[in-house]
């Protein structure tokens, strides 16, 4: 469908006007949903704008609308307008205003205003444009993008001559400008594109970045659009059409987000990306759609982003005459200028495919080259495109791929490079099918490339001091692998799987195998590899999801890992996985049980799986150090023996020594039965704060103590409830600030009494009510309870639901209505979602039937079915 000619107003009345523009949004609403040409329309838009301004211009200012310049600015000035575009105008003019010009202009803005147009507007004189414009780079890109819309021609092609003078922003002072510009801008976005919630302007690859080549372009160059840059081959025409190609997909998803948000918003946040993927086209099952569409986003967003670089490194040679002259030849194909490699070979790479990995392979091995030089991009891109197979096909490919997973820095800059242009997406096919690849959810950040890029720089990193800090089980242990090409071989494989039908984990594990055999790799070294990318979640589960307290789970995963060897690998790549999934993911709570886990693993692989932990041998151990501890004290025995036969075996088998000490002192000089007895300790232990709770039992003391816990804005990651032999509570939790950080003193002093108020008064605990944040409110999870295997008497239980403020107070509500008795509770919140672990008993100490289980898996959906909305 062809533009509509330029309308003509037959009325100028708000009322008309507002009628007129509302056929207007709603024809292009409807041609944007027949999916028109998106270009015509951003134009049609802005048109249609121009033949408004120019009838109220004439109108407003009736007699000195001819003496003045009405002038578009900004994208405006470009003739790009979206649905909710700020309409960027200057009102110039060649001298100081009149009171009553300024009075008329004034009504004439304020109609615009009333129009509800996005109006941002500036009136001055051409010396006043040309002073701001020297002061600040964003006024002075404005006016070179300029165009007249109506008024005075002459005092406008006065602004122009004058914005053409040498001394305004030479091209040189224009370029480093805007170039730092963009440096600014992109280190406000971490230099990551990749954002769950993108800005479609302004973030890495957006349309800020194809904004700052025609920037320059135009200063420079004089050019007037993009294509006019094909003429002297700074661009050649496949780069020009992939612009206009990435152009014109950005402007699709900014229309149809003004479109849904009516409003001047370029983030495309969770609570639109829903309706925009319709607006698009992208209907799909589930959140099918919208993973497609930020697909589409994140690869377009790479592809202008590449562009950019190379482009803007192109003319810095011409511009600034930064081209080295006195290059340092590396081989016979590959010279060092600066600190870029460049190939002096042109089609080495489309001929000698191998070539592209010698590339990487002179960047591992000379730590002064910093890039790649911008003919030499040039060079990658096209005979990247040109490629009708794999690189892993060819036999020399796989031989320097594997000399690059094998060398000291290979896995540094050189696979961050090969990542960034593109080259291991056409070395491995599965790599290829993760580009943009994201999920919709808080709790993956990144898109599935650009995850385990992160992940392989975590792996990479391990060594340096900065990581020993954070990791130090992995600092130590990353040097004594014999094979680290393995573990990065695992993390390039580890999610390759992902957004196919069926368990990733497996499905990647054969990818895996089949990569190691086709690379030659041993049998052994292949089923290594396998094997963790098959089992790489198995180590965070257990520690974050079972009772690692309970010697029978150690053994379970000391059986899954079969040896020592195994166990190290598997650390260090699942520490790094958890790292790279999102910034905010890490803890210390999150390290300290990969820690235990690790080291009672090992020992008893060690031990070996046919030798059993002697768990009253433990207990004996556990009793005899935490008496020497209070007998220095000034404790003597027979009053720690006397408490000790009131406390059941399993207190000394789950709890360390020093718990032990420090529980035992405090109960020996509380004196009140009546009265509970909070502990919290002041520094981190085991990754958080400790509490410990000390009161005659009750079935709703989870409940209010997680009430209370929740009123207090603190996360309970662990619980472990106990009881005495008489019927006292010897329960302890484990808590964090919402940011995973350990309790300040201050925090710690003021919850003592305020829990020990609760657990006198729990009557009186009411939940406050907590707001969701407004990105969870654009998710749902369904509820799912699952029973596993009832082990020793107990029900262990698990509960995947959505993160509600108060979600486990409500699940100790349900507890309590129905004398369910809570062992222990392993809390984790990934995203919107929590996947929480329980171990729990009838009132009775028995396991519960099947009907019980149902009971309680019906009353738990219900039950966090209200919760969620209330």
């Amino acid at each position: 469908m062809q533009a509509t000619a330029p309308h003509t107003f037959d009325s100028l009345a708000l009322k008309d006007i507002k009628a007129s523009m509302a056929n207007f949004n709603a024809h292009q609403a409807a041609r944007f949903s027949q999916m028109d040409d998106i270009s015509e329309l951003v134009t049609q838009r802005s048109d249609y704008v121009d033949q408004l301004l120019c009838q109220l211009w004439q109108h407003y200012l009736t007699d000195e609308a001819d003496c003045f310049s009405l002038v578009a600015v900004g994208g405006y000035g470009r003739g790009e307008l979206h649905p909710r575009s700020d309409i960027d105008l200057l009102i110039l003019s060649a001298d100081e205003l009149s009171l009553e010009t300024e009075q008329k202009i004034s009504a004439f803005i304020t109609f615009l205003w009333d129009l509800k147009l996005e109006i941002g507007h500036s009136v001055r004189t051409i010396s006043d444009c040309i002073q701001l414009g020297l002061d600040d780079i964003t006024i002075a890109t404005n006016l070179i993008e300029s165009r007249l819309i109506s008024g005075h021609q002459e005092t406008f092609t006065e602004l122009k001559r004058q914005l053409h003078l040498p001394n305004f922003w030479p091209s040189k002072s224009f370029f480093s400008a805007k170039r730092e510009e963009q440096r600014k801008r992109h280190l406000n976005y971490r230099d990551n594109g990749y954002s769950l919630e993108p800005d479609i302007k302004s973030n890495p690859g957006g349309l800020r970045d194809l904004h700052t080549l025609y920037w320059v372009a135009r200063r420079h160059f004089g050019a007037e659009n993009l294509l006019e840059m094909t003429i002297d081959n700074y661009l050649t025409q496949a780069e020009y059409r992939e612009l206009l190609e990435c152009q014109n997909f950005l402007w699709k998803i900014r229309f149809a987000l003004h479109l849904v948000t009516k409003r001047s918003d370029n983030r495309l946040l969770f609570d639109y990306q829903t309706d925009v993927a319709q607006k698009l086209g992208y209907i799909e099952q589930g959140n099918g759609g919208i993973e497609t569409m930020m697909k589409q986003f994140y690869r377009t967003i790479r592809r202008v982003a590449e562009l950019n670089e190379m482009l803007l490194q192109h003319f810095d040679e011409d511009i600034l005459g930064n081209a080295d002259h006195n290059p340092i030849a590396i081989d016979e194909h590959f010279q060092l200028k600066g600190n870029r490699i460049v190939l002096i070979t042109p089609g080495e790479f489309f001929y000698r495919p191998e070539s592209i990995l010698q590339l990487f392979l002179h960047i591992a091995d000379n730590p002064d080259i910093k890039g790649i030089y911008s003919t030499t991009l040039r060079e990658i891109r096209e005979s990247r495109r040109r490629l009708t197979y794999w690189l892993q096909d060819i036999p020399a490919c796989r031989e320097k791929f594997l000399a690059l997973l094998k060398h000291p820095r290979g896995m540094g800059l050189p696979l961050t490079l090969m990542h960034k242009y593109g080259v291991l997406a056409a070395y491995i096919p599965q790599w290829n099918k993760i580009l943009g690849q994201m999920q919709f959810d808080l709790f993956h950040a990144y898109t599935v490339d650009e995850h385990t890029h992160r992940l392989i720089k975590y792996i990479y990193h391990y060594p340096t001091a900065e990581s020993k800090v954070d990791h130090p089980i992995c600092g130590d242990l990353f040097p004594t692998i014999k094979k680290p090409e393995l573990l990065f071989l695992a993390a390039i494989f580890h999610d390759i799987a992902k957004g196919r039908k069926g368990d990733h984990s497996e499905l990647g594990a054969v990818d895996a195998l089949a990569f190691c055999e086709l690379h030659g790799l041993s049998a052994h070294d292949a089923r290594l590899v396998a094997w963790l990318v098959k089992h790489h979640l198995v180590m965070s589960v257990t520690a974050q999801r079972r009772d690692i307290q309970d010697p029978d789970v150690i053994t379970e995963f000391a059986r899954v890992v079969q040896d020592e060897k195994y166990l190290n690998y598997l650390l260090l790549l699942t520490v790094a996985d958890i790292c790279a999934t999102n910034d905010d993911v890490w803890n210390s709570w999150k390290g300290a049980l990969l820690k235990e886990l690790y080291y009672q693993t090992q020992k008893a692989l060690r031990r070996g799986l046919e030798k059993p932990i002697d768990v009253r041998s433990r207990i004996r151990d556990h009793k005899q150090q935490a008496l020497n501890k209070l007998l220095a004290r000034a404790f003597n025995s027979q009053q720690v023996e006397t408490l000790w036969k009131r406390f059941k075996a399993d207190y000394f088998l789950r709890h360390t020594p020093s718990q032990i000490a420090w529980h035992s002192e405090y109960i020996l000089q509380h004196h009140d039965p009546d009265k509970p007895l909070v502990l919290v300790s002041k520094r981190a232990s085991r990754g958080g704060n400790e509490i410990f709770i000390y009161c005659k039992d009750t079935l709703d003391l989870f409940a209010t103590v997680a009430t209370e816990l929740s009123n207090k804005n603190l996360n309970i990651h662990d619980a472990t409830i106990m009881n005495s032999r008489d019927g006292f509570t010897l329960d302890t939790f484990v808590v964090l600030e919402p940011d995973g950080e350990p309790l300040a003193l201050d925090r710690t002093l003021a919850i003592k009494p305020a829990l020990e108020q609760a657990l006198s008064y729990p009557d009186k605990v009411v939940p406050r009510c907590h707001r969701l944040s407004r990105q969870k409110k654009q998710f749902t999870v369904k509820t799912q309870v699952n029973f596993l295997p009832n082990k020793n008497h107990r029900t262990m239980m698990e509960l995947i639901a959505y993160d509600t403020p108060g979600l486990l107070a409500s699940i100790g509500d349900v507890f309590q209505q129905l004398d369910v008795m809570l062992h222990t509770a392993k809390i984790t919140t990934i995203g919107e979602q929590v996947e929480d672990f329980f171990i729990i008993t009838t009132e009775e100490g028995k396991a519960l039937s099947e009907a019980q289980q149902t009971q309680l898996k019906q009353t738990l959906i219900s039950a966090l079915a209200s919760n969620a909305h209330s």
